[in-house]
Order: structure tokens, then sequence, then C-alpha cells
């Protein structure tokens, strides 16, 4: 059983997987410049604008973590799982994440900041037409 609040442990999750999304997307970028593509620019503005957010977004949890006395750690990886230390105000807890697990949140985050953060919510539409 966790000591963790929900909302601290998603915050330190955070810190797990967003710089996992920044290393996917920078080798992207590599992979976008080195490329046979005719015009490059829409793809790198595209890419680099969504490493902008998604550092911005690091920045903000990383103030979080500090400022609620949190550290996450990578302890052990292994071809199936990784074991993170959650340090939480004295505490010390392990986790262990199934490695697809982890890919595919971080699959979740790429989508959210290349398109869905673009795409207006429900409440907003209600908004704009009622």
């Amino acid at each position: 059983m966790t000591r963790i609040p929900e909302k601290d442990r998603d915050m330190m999750e955070q810190a797990i997987y967003l710089p996992m999304v920044l290393v996917v997307l920078n080798r992207d970028l590599s992979v976008v410049e080195n490329s046979p593509f005719k015009l490059k620019k829409p793809y790198l503005e595209l890419i680099e604008q969504t490493m902008k957010a998604v550092q911005k977004e690091l920045a903000q949890v990383k103030i979080y973590l500090k400022k609620n006395q949190l550290k996450v750690e990578e302890v052990k990886r292994d071809d199936a799982f990784t074991m993170f230390l959650f340090l939480y105000k004295g505490y010390e807890e392990y986790h262990n994440y199934f490695n697809p697990r982890i890919r595919n949140k971080v699959q979740d985050l790429m989508i959210h900041y290349l398109f869905k953060r673009f795409m207006p919510t429900l409440e907003t539409i209600e908004k704009e037409s009622g």
C-alpha cells in the first residue's frame, strides 16, 4: 500500500515519462534532419515546438517535486521491468513498472503533445456554442 497521494504520485510519474518523451523526440528530430524529405522545415518545427512544450511541463513538474520534497530515482532495469525509488517526505517506496506499460504511456503522451493538445475540448466547444 502506498502512502503517496494520487496527485503527488502522478507528478512523480510525469518526472519519469516526460524525459523519455524528450529522448524520443530528440531522436526523431535527428532522423528528420538526416532524411530525404523535400521539405523538412514543417516537421522539424513541429518536433521542436513539441519539445518546448514538454520541457515547459517538465520544468513545472520539477518545481512541484522540489517544493513538496518529492524525488524519483531509477534503481534497476531489466528486459521486462524498471524499478524506481520514490522518496516522499522522508518515506521510501519502490515501484516496479512493466516496460511495455512505460512505452505505451510515453506513446500516449507523444500523441497528446503532438496533436491532442491542439484539439478543442468538449467544454470549450460548449462554451463557444452556447
